[in-house]
């Protein structure tokens, strides 16, 4: 056997083995050969010893300091050991034996609460800037009554968005959703109500179903309270719609200058209608364009999301995983920043006496893996075909800016300048990842009360609607188990065209329902109110779409029960019909937009049909065979809605992930009431 190195730039980084006949299968990939501080390495001629013991005959090309064989020899044989197909397996730490199953997030305990630990983590850090609150973190220090509150949020895995933007001159608050995955409508709700100080409440995010989703839900509970609330949704990915849609772009890097704008106009004595109003300004002003040399890996994931294809690189990312819109070979560092100077200078605004006149600020964001040194080389080529184009960049920012995990890629983002956009981007600003000038000095206590959502009691049940619980409670622990089994699998479907979190989602979600449910029983709940729990912990415990239409559906089931009375066939069959009527109203998704809909709705229909009166489980297994064939017939429709619409014609071939768990599930509970 033999390990086939290629030398890119200055990383050695193999992309291929050509192996042994049954070792192949085993290893088949690539690695990265850390060179542990004994210069670049290549490994040619044999080295099965590496791998099953067998004699080891190779030799060794030495590329600055030499390194012995059996070094080489020993970093191989510690390499991941992957299936046919998997993802390139990397060397790791001489100190580390890894488990067969081995992540490139090298570091976390429980993966299902790794967003939470570092959130911890990052408080305990900075302790002078952040405090923890449920669902996030606000600032550590009291703001001035009636100044308008800046919450910015969204899913975690992008450090130092969102969470490392709270401080003065920019962010009041951050909720922090699971990885790639929005905070839950609770959650954004208690960072805001944390964050209020009687001034109203901006809460901004990028714009993303899950996210509108969850963060419009916030807004409504907070605006039944007396709070004014108004919505910025970043839209700054130009791949990602047309120019004339620019507001139903998607968010990625852009995220930073909207809100470090907004936050030093409010920290400048903006109230709640001028800081609106700038951070709109800021939006539309702002263009992004990425690419994507390889994938994110979730923690506790066996491997990446998604795979570049060798020697290809992914035009137009997402900070979510989402994969380019198409590959194009990589080019040279100067080439790539053409290309994307070239993309963003498309949308460049005429030059107006008053408004833009040729200045701009300009981020080179890296998504995890690319290093520093590489963004700065990128960089001096953008700052050329700026100056050529007769553009004075405006202190620039160049490194990890929105990041997504260890994903290898970068963006560049300009934002067409104004005097006034100028005056703010360039303000001061303090929080524990982005620093700049001094701020003023105002006396700035440290908060010592935080609001707390209080335990909700228990409303009383009958004996016979607790029956009823216990049997809810042991559908939503079949869920949880059937979501935990099909996790990798509607993971991998949601990868090809979205952002790969789906089977994570429906797993925590599912898993937080039924704790709940368990709590629920031990509190003595009834149908309804136990229903209706455990929706609030689905949405929470999964966030993004899913999670929120998962949690309405499940609410919207509650109300059809009674917590003083029993059930019967009929009231089992309404439920879910409610269930799936929450999720098309929410979601506002149609048959044929590629979504859970277009598996929810037929199935719907059919159950209707097939209902009788008494035979609720029969009905439901015939309506679970139709969702499977609509399901399944997603396969050959063009996204149209969620991020996996910004791929087009990539999700064609590959159903809808939403529509596959929402079949299988459906199959499960006909199963079970059989």
């Amino acid at each position: 056997m033999c390990l086939l190195v290629r030398l890119v730039g200055k990383r050695a980084t193999s992309k291929s083995f050509a192996l042994s006949p049954g070792i192949g299968e085993k290893y088949a990939g690539a690695a990265e050969l850390g060179s542990a501080g004994h210069g670049h390495r290549a490994v040619v001629g044999a080295a099965a010893g590496a791998f099953d013991g067998a004699a080891a005959d190779g030799s060794l090309l030495p590329i600055g300091t030499p390194c012995p064989i059996a070094y080489i020899s020993y970093r191989i044989n510690m390499l991941r050991r992957g299936a046919p197909g998997s993802p390139r397996p990397r060397a790791v730490d001489l100190a580390r034996q890894l488990p067969e199953e081995s992540t490139m997030t090298y570091l976390f305990n429980d993966p299902a609460a790794f967003a939470a630990d570092a959130v911890q983590g990052l408080a305990l850090s900075h302790p002078d800037h952040v405090a923890v609150v449920h669902g996030g973190v606000v600032r550590a220090t009291e703001t001035p009554a009636g100044q308008p509150a800046l919450v910015i949020g969204g899913g975690s895995g992008h450090y130092p968005a969102f969470a490392g933007w709270v401080g003065p001159g920019m962010g009041h608050g951050a909720p922090c959703g699971n990885v790639f995955a929005s905070p839950s409508a609770s959650q954004v709700y208690s960072v805001a109500r944390n964050a209020e100080n009687g001034g109203g409440v901006i809460l901004g995010f990028g714009n993303y179903a899950g996210d509108v989703l969850h963060f419009g839900a916030a807004a409504e509970k907070l605006r039944a309270e007396g709070i004014d609330v108004r919505i910025i949704k970043v839209s700054d990915d130009i791949v990602s719609n047309t120019p004339q849609n620019h507001r139903d772009r998607r968010g990625i890097a852009g995220d930073l200058p909207v809100f470090k704008i907004a936050g030093a106009a409010i920290e400048a004595g903006a109230d709640l209608d001028e800081a609106e109003r700038l951070a709109w300004k800021a939006n539309d002003a702002t263009r992004s364009f990425g690419v994507a040399f390889d994938g994110p890996t979730l923690p506790g994931a066996a491997g990446a999301l998604f795979h570049v294809p060798d020697g290809q690189m992914g035009v137009g990312l997402g900070i979510h995983g989402e994969p380019g819109v198409r590959d194009e070979p990589i080019g040279t560092a100067d080439a790539i920043a053409t290309m994307l100077v070239e993309g963003v200078l498309a949308e460049q605004p005429e030059r107006t006496e008053g408004g833009y006149q040729g200045r701009a600020a300009v981020l080179v964001n890296g998504l995890g893996t690319v290093k520093y040194e590489e963004l700065f080389v990128v960089y001096a080529k953008v700052a050329a075909l700026l100056e050529d184009a007769g553009i004075t960049p405006v202190r620039p920012e160049v490194g990890e800016l929105v990041t997504s995990l260890d994903m290898a890629g970068l963006s560049l983002t300009l934002v067409f300048l104004d005097e006034e956009l100028e005056q703010h981007w360039l303000a001061p600003v303090d929080t524990p990842a982005f620093h700049r000038g001094a701020m003023p000095a105002v006396e700035r206590p440290r908060r010592t009360e935080f609001w707390e959502a209080g335990a909700d009691e228990t409303p009383a049940a009958s004996s016979e609607s607790r029956e009823v619980a216990e049997k809810v409670a042991g559908v939503l622990d079949l869920f949880a188990g059937v979501c935990a089994r099909e996790e990798a699998e509607l993971g991998r479907i949601d990868a090809i065209a979205g952002d790969g979190d789906h089977g994570q989602g429906m797993a925590y979600g599912s898993k937080g329902a039924a704790a709940a449910a368990r709590q629920a029983l031990e509190d003595g709940a009834g149908a309804r109110t136990l229903l209706v729990r455990a929706g609030e912990a689905w949405s929470e415990s999964a966030g993004g779409t899913s999670g929120a239409l998962w949690g309405a559906a499940l609410i919207a089931a509650g109300a059809v029960y009674d917590d003083q009375a029993g059930s019967e066939a009929r009231t089992v069959v309404d439920a879910v019909d409610a269930g799936i009527d929450a999720i098309q109203r929410l979601g506002g998704a149609q048959v044929g937009d590629k979504t859970m809909v277009d598996a929810a709705a037929p199935f719907r229909e059919e159950l209707a049909k097939a209902f009788t009166g008494e035979n609720a489980a029969e009905a439901i297994l015939q309506a679970a065979d139709v969702a499977r064939e609509a399901a399944d017939a997603t396969a050959e429709i063009t996204a149209t809605l969620g991020r996996a619409r910004v791929l087009g014609e990539k999700s064609v071939g590959t159903p809808d992930p939403g529509a596959i768990s929402f079949s299988i599930l459906m199959r499960e509970l006909g199963q079970h009431l059989s």
